[in-house]
């Protein structure tokens, strides 16, 4: 299959990976320096060289400010039957842009951002392939992500946001919360340095994707969750109530059993 990756980051460079031994691959990026450590694959810089190549498949591997605008760009020079798709992992509106296209399309979200995980050894990490648009599409992604060891699950477009208002809004929220109370230390503790090597890794992801997460309307419920329990903690110290701390801590062992 000609496959088109859009994007020579993080996760484009690790698509190029995976697939260019199996498959004719070629990588799109302006900044023709990020492509410089790519192998086995062609290196695009125009939309000419695009058409002459004529992908089979297209993912888009570009930060989520630039997701829809770069397919706006480059659809006009793809073939009528070419699959196109995405790894975002905030979809808001990306259904409907996809059925305004014409194009066959796939949508998927490896949850192994770069940030964090060891992209060679997979078999502990998640991904969710959606579940509308083109079969075969849905079914090239399946097949990969399976064969890269990773747990997927298959979610509508619906059920990923909700999914993802959850796990993305709470740990980044509390990373939020926890970066603008912080203090320099001279002699962090063990615990702090990890806590401030996340925080660094949240806040280095880009402001659209951060945007998007808080501003997703199912947020503002699990932020006022974290609200409450604040004030029942902030209650608890006051009044110094040790059977209230042990009954709480007891609940929230629970909860990360």
């Amino acid at each position: 299959m000609r496959i088109l990756i859009l994007g020579a980051g993080k996760m484009g460079s690790f698509f190029t990976d995976v697939l260019s031994f199996e498959h004719e691959c070629a990588v799109y990026e302006i900044d023709a320096k990020r492509m410089r450590f790519l192998y086995n694959t062609q290196r695009f810089t125009t939309m000419e060289e695009i058409e002459e190549f004529k992908p089979e498949l297209v993912i888009n591997a570009v930060t989520l400010k630039y997701t829809l605008s770069v397919f706006d760009q480059l659809l006009p020079h793809l073939p009528g039957d070419c699959i196109i798709s995405d790894i975002s992992s905030v979809k808001t509106g990306f259904k409907e842009y996809y059925e305004k296209t014409g194009f066959r399309y796939a949508s998927t979200h490896p949850m192994f951002g770069p940030t964090f995980a060891n992209l060679g050894a997979l078999s502990t990490e998640n991904a969710i392939v959606i579940n509308e648009g083109d079969y075969m599409g849905r079914i090239f992604f399946l097949d990969l992500y399976r064969r890269l060891g990773l747990n997927v699950h298959e979610y509508s477009f619906e059920e990923h946001d909700e999914a993802m208002a959850y796990s993305l809004s709470v740990p980044f929220v509390s990373t939020f919360v926890f970066s603008a109370v912080m203090k320099h230390q001279d002699a962090p503790g063990t615990t702090f340095k990890r806590h401030l090597k996340i925080a660094r890794g949240v806040l280095s992801e880009d402001d659209t994707l951060l945007r998007e997460i808080l501003f997703n309307p199912r947020t503002k419920h699990h932020v006022e969750e974290i609200r409450a329990e604040l004030k029942d903690l902030i209650q608890i110290i006051d009044n110094r109530d040790e059977k209230a701390l042990n009954t709480y801590l007891t609940k929230i062992r629970q909860n990360i059993k």
